[in-house]
């Protein structure tokens, strides 16, 4: 199989042609290997090859998933790997070696995906860029001094620049969605509890961390996430069943919605004009493809979200090193700086303090929950800068508050629905006039994934972008805006 002819479907269109007998799975692994060798040693998306166990997978035999022996790449957090170190990229789990897969790489597996390597991530995901001391910086096959956002960006970098069609990620404070739009992928977040965290854990990141994927096409996210969704016994709680399968949603009309947009963020940090086009041009398209589109935002407290995320966010960084310390701070050689200073301002709350925090957050939600009793779909950029160079969230520093400012400038629209659990997509509808994606969010009810994916498969039909190829993969840049 050659590789233009390998590119030019997505996971499910692999899978049919493996189900028709055009290909087989090792001719789809082996033009997977070629991309990665290719392409990984300017971009590191790829820090741990799994080429044999992959072979060896595939010569047991694959069962007969919707995914058949489709290439796919585990992110290096959260996520076990039988056989592979979990390191949360971080030398203090370096050598952490998962005796069994997590739930969610055993329903992989059972879907037909050959599990061919593990992507990058920032040290326990803290960053929304993809640099790391233990594996490197990861580069945005788009324009390589820049970031692919993280912290999933290894995942996004291998999905963009055409290793694998589609690739695992996870989603604390928009880390599916911030590298989807940095890279031109489709990312969903999807609802909190869609997706079990199990057998390692409960919840993820205080109820506020998911696991889904990117992709280049919206029916691969459907598709998938019928095969990962769902509890396992001893789950704390779930999200409420879905009416139909996820890809059957695909195609379905979505119906005239209600959708409303941003242009300002909550927190009211300055947005850069090329996300402001890009959001002014998505309202356009969902008013001309008939959808009722005006400009509002919930009334929230957006400061006291964005206080209530970094004290969690903080105190799950202590708690990520007191699972290996047994509750005392590190070696400093083992994590690094900033990953040291976060964690020592979340060892400062007592517990009192962080539970009031929580419920501070609960109430929140609750205002953010009743804006979508008036409105269906809620539209803002997915985030509020554009791709930034490596090197701009200095992982080497311990000066905490700067980098926690950085951070709120720069995603301000992603991480309330991590705290409310309201499905998010970030969706490639925009490329800016020197070629960098710009991603728009789209933000449904509780549990509405189904609502969401109709919506962005319209979207995807009237602005198609799986043409779309980076610099890095031989394609040319894209330029400008196309046209329904």
């Amino acid at each position: 199989m050659n590789i233009d002819d390998y590119e030019s479907h997505d996971g499910l269109g692999l899978a049919q042609r493996v189900q028709r007998g055009e290909v087989t799975p090792q001719e789809l692994l082996d033009a997977a290997l070629a991309r990665i060798e290719r392409h990984n040693p300017q971009l590191n998306a790829v820090v741990t090859p799994l080429y044999d166990a992959a072979r060896a997978e595939i010569a047991r035999g694959l069962p007969p998933g919707p995914f058949q022996g489709v290439p796919f790449l585990v992110k290096e957090l959260v996520a076990s790997v039988m056989g592979a170190a979990t390191t949360a990229s971080s030398r203090l789990y370096e050598r952490n070696m998962p005796a069994a897969d997590s739930e969610i790489v055993a329903r992989l597996r059972r879907a037909g995906l050959v599990i061919a390597g593990k992507t990058n991530s920032p040290e326990f995901g803290l960053s929304p860029t993809t640099e790391s001391l233990l594996y490197g910086d990861t580069r945005n096959p788009w324009n390589t001094a820049l970031s692919p956002g993280g912290s999933s960006g290894g995942a996004a970098a291998a999905v963009a620049s055409g290793m694998v069609p589609l690739a695992h990620a996870t989603d604390g404070g928009g880390s599916i969605r911030i590298p989807a739009s940095c890279c031109g992928l489709f990312g969903l977040k999807p609802t909190r509890a869609r997706v079990t965290a199990g057998p390692e854990g409960g919840e993820g990141l205080s109820g506020l961390a998911h696991q889904h994927v990117v992709s280049r096409s919206v029916r691969d996210s459907a598709a998938l996430l019928d095969v990962i969704a769902g509890p396992m016994p001893g789950d704390p709680y779930m999200a409420p069943p879905p009416e139909r399968p996820y890809l059957n949603d695909v195609g379905r009309a979505p119906g005239r919605l209600r959708i409303a947009y941003a242009k300002t963020a909550p927190t009211g940090v300055p947005v850069d004009p090329a996300c402001v086009a890009a959001v002014e041009d998505a309202a356009r398209l969902c008013e001309q493809l008939g959808h009722h589109v005006e400009e509002a935002s919930p009334d929230f407290d957006a400061q006291a979200v964005e206080r209530g995320f970094e004290m969690v966010f903080a105190a799950n960084t202590m708690a990520n090193i007191a699972r290996a310390t047994g509750g005392a701070m590190p070696d400093r050689e083992l994590v690094e700086p900033l990953t040291y200073a976060l964690a020592e301002l979340g060892r400062a709350p007592s517990a009192a303090e962080y539970i009031l925090n929580l419920q501070s957050l609960h109430r929140q939600s609750r205002r953010i929950a009743g804006f979508f009793e008036r409105y269906d779909i809620w539209l803002t950029p997915t985030l509020a800068q554009t791709p930034q160079a490596l090197g701009h969230f200095d992982i080497r520093s311990s000066d905490v508050r700067a980098w926690l400012a950085k951070l709120a400038a720069y995603l301000p629209f992603t991480y309330p629905f991590n705290v409310t659990g309201q499905p998010a997509a970030s969706v490639p509808l925009y490329w800016t006039a020197d070629g960098l994606p710009i991603g728009c969010q789209f933000a449904a009810r509780y549990g509405e994934e189904g609502l969401l994916l109709r919506l962005c498969a319209q979207l995807e039909a009237a602005r198609p972008w799986f043409h779309r190829r980076p610099p890095v993969s031989g394609g040319v840049p894209a330029r400008g805006t196309a046209t329904i």
